[in-house]
C-alpha cells in the first residue's frame, strides 16, 4: 500500500471518529448530568457550610446556577462544552480545564509507570508460558495470572506501602515529585503505586500473549524456521511474537482505560493528588461541572487509546490494510 494511500485512510479513519466523538460526548454528558441528581445531597448546602443559613444557601445555589431547570442547566453545559469551556468547579471555584490539566501530568505519570510495569511483566511472561505450554511453567505463570487478576489494586497497594514503604522505608509510601525536581525522586514515588496498578493489566497480557503466542508457534512456517536450523528463540521474538500481537494490543488499549480508571483508588492509597483524586473529591461533594468534566476527559482519553490501537493493527497486519 502506497504512502499516500496510507495517510488517505489514516485521515478517514480520523474523520469518523470524530463524527463518532460528538454524538458520543453529548450522550454520556447526559447520562452523568442526569447521575448526578442521585447523589444524596444538596451541592449548596455543602458549599455554604453547614453553619449556614437559609438564605446563604439559597445565595450560593444562585450563583453557581442550581436553581435553574435540570435541562437549561444541561442546555448551558452543552454551549460551553462546543466553545471548549467545561465550566467552573462549584468545590475548588476554578475553570475544571485548569483543574484537569493541572493535575493530568500527575496521572499520566502513574499511568505510564503503571503500563510500563505491565508490559515488562506481562510480555517476558506470556512468551515464557506459551513456549513451555502444557509444563509446569506454564502452570505457575497461569496460576500467577489468575492471582493477580484477582487481587484488588488497593489492597495490593496497602500491602505495599505498609511493608516496602513504611516497615522497610525503601520508597516512599505516599506523595508525588514532580519531574522537575530530578527524574529519580519522580520515579521513586511512582514505583509503588505504578506496581499495585499496573500487576492487573500485567496478568491479562500474559494470559492473551500465552494465548496467542501459542496457537502461532503451532503453524507451520514457525515449524520450518525451527526445522532450517533457526534458534527457537530468534523464531519466537523475530518472527512469532509480531503476529501474536494482535490481541494484547486490544488489550493494552483497553487496559489505559481502565489504569486511568483505577488511579482514584491508587492515589488516594497513596496520597497522590491527581485527576482520579479530584474525581472522588467532584463526587463526594457533587460537583456537577467537575464530575462532568471528568467523564468527557475519560471519553477523549479512550476515543484516542482506541485509534491509536487501530493505526497498530495497521502496522502489525499491513495485509489488512490493503484489503
Amino acid at each position: 500500500m502506497s504512502t499516500g494511500a496510507v495517510a488517505q485512510r489514516t485521515l478517514s479513519m480520523l474523520g469518523r471518529r470524530l463524527l463518532t466523538l460528538v454524538p458520543l460526548l453529548g450522550i454520556v454528558s447526559l447520562a452523568t448530568f442526569s447521575l448526578v441528581f442521585l447523589i444524596p445531597g444538596d451541592p449548596a448546602e455543602k458549599i455554604a457550610g453547614e453553619g449556614a443559613s437559609a438564605a446563604q444557601v439559597e445565595a450560593v445555589r444562585t450563583d453557581l446556577g442550581l436553581d435553574h431547570p435540570a435541562y437549561q442547566q444541561f442546555a448551558t453545559f452543552l454551549g460551553n462544552l462546543a466553545q471548549g469551556d467545561l465550566g467552573t468547579s462549584y468545590t475548588f471555584r476554578s475553570p475544571v480545564s485548569d483543574m484537569i490539566f493541572n493535575r493530568m501530568p500527575i496521572t499520566v505519570s502513574l499511568t505510564l509507570v503503571a503500563m510500563l510495569f505491565a508490559l515488562l511483566i506481562g510480555i517476558p511472561a506470556g512468551v515464557f508460558a506459551a513456549r513451555r505450554a502444557g509444563r509446569w511453567q506454564d502452570r505457575v505463570v497461569t496460576v500467577g495470572s489468575t492471582l493477580g487478576l484477582a487481587t484488588p489494586n488497593f489492597v495490593l497497594g496497602l500491602l505495599l506501602a505498609l511493608i516496602i514503604g513504611v516497615e522497610l522505608k525503601f520508597l516512599p509510601a505516599t506523595g508525588y515529585a514532580p519531574l522537575s525536581e530530578g527524574f529519580w525522586p519522580w520515579l521513586e514515588h511512582l514505583i509503588l503505586p505504578g506496581f499495585a496498578l499496573g500487576v492487573i493489566a500485567a496478568a491479562e497480557i500474559a494470559r492473551q500473549l500465552r494465548a496467542s503466542l501459542s496457537d502461532v508457534l503451532r503453524q507451520d512456517y514457525v515449524r520450518t524456521a525451527v526445522a532450517k536450523g533457526m534458534l527457537p528463540r530468534t523464531v519466537v521474538w523475530k518472527h512469532a511474537l509480531k503476529n501474536a500481537m494482535m490481541p494484547v494490543v486490544t488489550v493494552v488499549g483497553i487496559q489505559i482505560g481502565y489504569l486511568l480508571g483505577g488511579t482514584a483508588v491508587v492515589e488516594t492509597v497513596f496520597g497522590i493528588q491527581g485527576l482520579g483524586d479530584f474525581a472522588v473529591r467532584s463526587v463526594l461533594a457533587g460537583d456537577l461541572p467537575a464530575i462532568q468534566g471528568m467523564v468527557v476527559f475519560a471519553v477523549l482519553i479512550t476515543v484516542t487509546a482506541s485509534l491509536v490501537v487501530d493505526m497498530t493493527y495497521g502496522y502489525l497486519n499491513p495485509r489488512g490494510e490493503s484489503q
